[in-house]
């Protein structure tokens, strides 16, 4: 795998953005899951929701440096 180097501010910028869509699916799960789902195409519906869409955003924002705890510690759903 190479390696990518990205400055500490764009890496910064990009882990709030992933919190702050992360925050913004919370707010409102029924429809936006019937449009993740319809996205995707799953034909499967359990097998890649919004829980698993806000996990994968916290842990990529945790990767750049994001909030620690809402990776370690997130809400209850």
């Amino acid at each position: 795998m190479p390696i990518i180097n990205l400055d500490l501010q764009d890496a910064t910028e990009l882990a709030e953005m992933l919190e702050f869509i992360n925050a913004w699916l919370t707010s409102d799960q029924d429809p936006l899951n019937a449009s993740l789902h319809r996205f995707v195409a799953d034909p499967h519906p359990s097998s890649y929701d919004i829980h698993h869409l806000q996990h994968d955003l916290r842990r990529f924002a945790f990767l750049l440096g994001g909030d620690e705890d809402d990776f370690l510690n997130p809400p209850p759903a």
